[in-house]
């Protein structure tokens, strides 16, 4: 393995739209979404260290998960876990740790990844990265991979690169926001744009000279503990400081302003995960449509639907088609899949008329 390869592993989101399941207490990324055995970090540490050294594998999350990341990746240490003390978006934490990294080794390049992706070709997605810390090694660049667009989805961002390009890493022409239908029919009729799946590569000394040009108040808010990183003084910095820190995006803070991007179309089957509905795409079917996470099922007249319970209880559905089905301790949530988009807020509404402890 290269010593000069390290992984930022995003795990401090919520994932609203999986609730009743992922909850603030025990977000989706730390529980096993497709029934295989492993949660969605475990399977995408294991994904990362085919390549990346073990030890160079920081994992980014929210104070409040630091325990649920050691008990799940025993192999870790304390000092790979990067806790945010404050929620500031993606922009804070990504400088955090590239400084962290800088000052183990100037010569790291470093991929961030989500922790609640769901890659089934692990060795093309290696391949696809690996190409990238090639072209950020030789040039000062930053990479991303994109995903071709299977349909013209509103949910996700698209990343625009350059239509004559013959290189296999495309020049990125710009970022575009979350489009309407009409727009992202024409995206795809255009033929040079692919989603936006958050996935970045860059060398440490090119996005720490990013953020100097681009966000030059948080360079030198980070930037002023760093004697502190990586020693026993460290807590004490962070929690003080970040705080203090911009609450913006990776793609706002840098991204939309660098002019030296590429994106490599991605050669492996991605989803996000990010709905009910896109976890049944990925689930094993019955011969009616019907995926089944955990439960033992009775079913009649139930077709092309979403259901999970806890391990060990039998569901009994008649009559119903295209529903999402989730029975989860004190909540059981019986909801069409057309209107999936909508749980975010009716978890918000649940907290709000029954208490935080349902959430």
């Amino acid at each position: 393995m290269n010593k000069n390869y390290y992984a930022v592993l995003m795990a401090g989101g919520v994932g609203s739209r999986f609730w009743p399941v992922s909850t603030e207490a025990y977000p989706k990324q730390f529980h096993d979404m497709l029934g295989v055995g492993k949660t969605l970090l475990q399977s995408t540490f294991e994904r990362l260290t085919r390549f990346i050294p073990k030890q160079n594998v920081l994992i980014l999350t929210n104070a409040r998960y630091n325990d649920l990341v050691l008990e799940q990746l025993p192999m870790v240490t304390q000092e790979q876990v990067v806790l945010e003390p404050a929620m500031r978006n993606t922009a804070p934490c990504i400088l955090y740790a590239a400084l962290k990294i800088q000052k183990m080794n100037a010569d790291a390049v470093m991929i961030v990844a989500p922790s609640d992706h769901w890659i089934e070709d692990e060795a093309a997605f290696e391949d696809n990265v690996k190409k990238c810390f090639e072209k950020c090694t030789q040039e000062a660049v930053l990479c991303t991979l994109g995903i071709q667009p299977t349909e013209p989805n509103t949910g996700f961002g698209y990343i625009e690169f350059e239509k004559d390009s013959t290189e296999s890493l495309k020049k990125v022409v710009q970022f575009r926001e979350k489009p309407d239908l009409e727009t992202a029919k024409e995206f795809l009729r255009q033929g040079n744009f692919l989603w936006n799946a958050g996935i970045f590569m860059w060398s440490i000394e090119t996005i720490v000279e990013a953020f100097k040009s681009h966000q030059r108040s948080q360079y030198e808010l980070f930037e002023s503990g760093i004697s502190c990183y990586n020693t026993s003084e460290e807590k004490d910095f962070i929690e003080e400081n970040y705080p203090k820190a911009e609450n913006i995006s990776i793609d706002y803070a840098i991204l939309e302003k660098s002019k030296a991007i590429y994106t490599l179309p991605a050669t492996f089957d991605w989803n996000d995960l990010g709905t009910w509905g896109a976890l049944y795409e990925k689930l094993e079917k019955d011969a009616a449509k019907n995926a089944v996470v955990n439960a033992g099922v009775l079913l009649k007249d139930a077709k092309g639907n979403m259901i999970r319970s806890k391990t060990g209880k039998v569901v009994v559905v008649d009559g119903l088609e295209d529903f999402i089905i989730v029975d989860k301790d004190d909540v059981l949530l019986i909801y069409p899949k057309s209107k999936q988009q909508h749980i975010k807020e009716v978890r918000a509404s649940v907290q709000k008329n029954f208490g935080d402890k349902f959430v």
